[in-house]
């Protein structure tokens, strides 16, 4: 399913943009990180970190269920044995 697929690799690059952030705000002594997606731009700030964690939260989230959507989503079919 390409529209899936699409969407999963959208979501995984907003994914690693975000720890990108994180990751530098959080030790490098960055003070403020611009988060650049292709279509925003945002500055974001070591108080903004609570935040950009509840972001990707739910972009992990979204990647997990798109995955699950991809691929069956683990249903099962159960059917009578008579």
């Amino acid at each position: 399913m390409p529209f899936l697929e699409d969407r999963i690799q959208v979501t995984e690059e907003l994914i690693v943009i975000y720890e990108e952030a994180m990751i530098a705000l959080g030790t490098h002594g960055v003070q403020e990180y611009w988060i650049d997606t292709g279509q925003t731009r945002t500055k974001v700030t070591k108080f903004d970190l609570p935040g950009l964690n509840r972001t990707l939260d739910t972009l992990y989230n979204r990647q997990a269920t798109l995955c699950a959507r991809l691929t069956g989503g683990g249903r099962v079919r159960v059917r009578p044995s008579w």
